[in-house]
């Protein structure tokens, strides 16, 4: 079986603009592009990482200022007998130890109280 969760982070160094609401643009799809590139290996190296099967961009949001921007996405990852209850904190505390303190995704800052898992 397949199950998703949802993860919801800010980046203070990436302006908002329009066009990031619209998933045709070419700016939505090149930054969903270089999120995925981020997130996919911070999930594949964590607790679920040989579960894991890889997370969508579903879209960005203004964040509280006009330079920040909300990014939304639905991951996925396969369950079977050997792979206890999805643990949403554990994976919460990894990907927080792994982006120092939710501060880091590659070159982009992060709000440190943004980051959010829901299983």
């Amino acid at each position: 079986a397949v199950r998703n969760f949802t993860l919801n982070f800010t980046v203070t160094n990436l302006r908002f603009t329009p066009d990031l609401r619209t998933p045709n643009s070419a700016k939505f799809k090149f930054t969903e592009k270089v999120m995925q590139h981020y997130i996919d290996p911070l999930l594949q190296k964590s607790s679920i990482g040989p579960y894991f099967i890889g997370c969508k961009v579903t879209g960005f949001r203004s964040g509280r200022n006009r330079d920040n921007t909300g990014v939304d996405a639905v991951c996925s990852y396969k369950t079977n007998d050997s792979l206890a209850a999805f643990d949403r904190e554990k994976v919460y505390h990894e990907l927080s130890t792994m982006t120092n303190g939710v501060t880091t995704l590659g070159h982009y800052s992060l709000e440190r109280n943004s980051l959010y898992i829901n299983g």
